[in-house]
């Protein structure tokens, strides 16, 4: 088997991977398209708003559609598209949303340390001590994990709202960030099964044009908001991480005794 070939396969075989340390994003190949033009974005995973570009497959997706003026369409993607989004833009203008939740997959941790690293970083001080609570092993548990994952695309001038659209867990934003009289204030409500998620932590990836990525913490007040600067010509991932007790915990060996559901949210400000 040729290297490529060989590396092909390793790209269409990562969303099975164990990657639940990594953010997972919608990365469109252009954040501002004309009416009737194409639209493509990639699924990416990785660190730092740097990462890897993944296939769609069905199996591992729960959900993909796209929303514009209040009408939801799944898309029509096939296993193995890479991009995983080929569309072609509305003839209108106005703001479209790219939707897209995984099914569950699966990680083990051999040792407590990096787990306790990994809920430290994502802001779950209890998570220790529920841990021991539950009589869990430090050693050689597994974990669950599933993304949902926006993006937000201006056609034409990019006029519209996004919305709530019944994700586990998502960003909505509140402004938009293609509007012309955008004040650089990104106003954001995370939510989890359909509520406000209050005092929650907002990690956001800011690239700039030259391609230099900075990451700064944020919070959620008590409804849920949280409002961020952001800068033109930049573009942003907005991520944030629900972390529970998993639903099988203890009720087979060895079922996942925790489960993560990833929320992120990319946009890009025009210059």
């Amino acid at each position: 088997m040729s290297f490529t070939r060989l590396s092909a396969l390793l790209l269409c075989a990562l969303p099975f991977m164990p990657l639940s340390a990594h953010e997972f994003w919608i990365a469109p190949e252009t954040y501002q398209v004309a009416p009737g033009a194409s639209i493509t974005a990639h699924f990416m995973n990785g660190e730092a708003f740097d990462g890897v570009t993944l296939s769609y497959f069905d199996r591992s997706s729960e959900r993909f559609d796209t929303a514009f003026e209040g009408v939801v369409t799944p898309v029509a993607a096939r296993a193995g598209d890479r991009p995983a989004l080929q569309a072609t833009a509305p003839e209108a203008e106005g703001l479209m949303v790219v939707l897209h939740e995984t099914t569950q997959s699966k990680i083990t941790y051999r040792d407590w340390a990096k787990f306790a690293r990994f809920a430290a970083h994502k802001d779950f001080p209890e998570a220790e001590a529920q841990h021991d609570a539950n009589n869990w092993p430090r050693e050689n548990f597994r974990e669950s994990y599933s993304r949902h994952a926006k993006a937000l695309i201006a056609v034409g001038a990019g006029m519209g709202a996004d919305q709530a659209f019944g994700l586990e867990t998502e960003f909505v934003a509140l402004s938009n960030p293609y509007a012309q009289d955008f004040d650089g204030d990104m106003a954001v409500r995370l939510l989890y099964q359909g509520a406000p998620r209050g005092d929650a932590q907002v990690e956001v990836f800011d690239r700039d044009p030259a391609g230099a990525v900075t990451v700064t913490l944020h919070r959620t007040d008590a409804r849920g908001e949280a409002r961020i600067p952001v800068r033109p010509g930049h573009t942003y991932l907005f991520d944030a991480v629900v972390l529970r007790p998993a639903p099988e915990a203890g009720t087979f060996e060895n079922a996942p005794v925790w489960e993560t559901l990833w929320a992120a949210l990319t946009f890009s400000v025009p210059r």
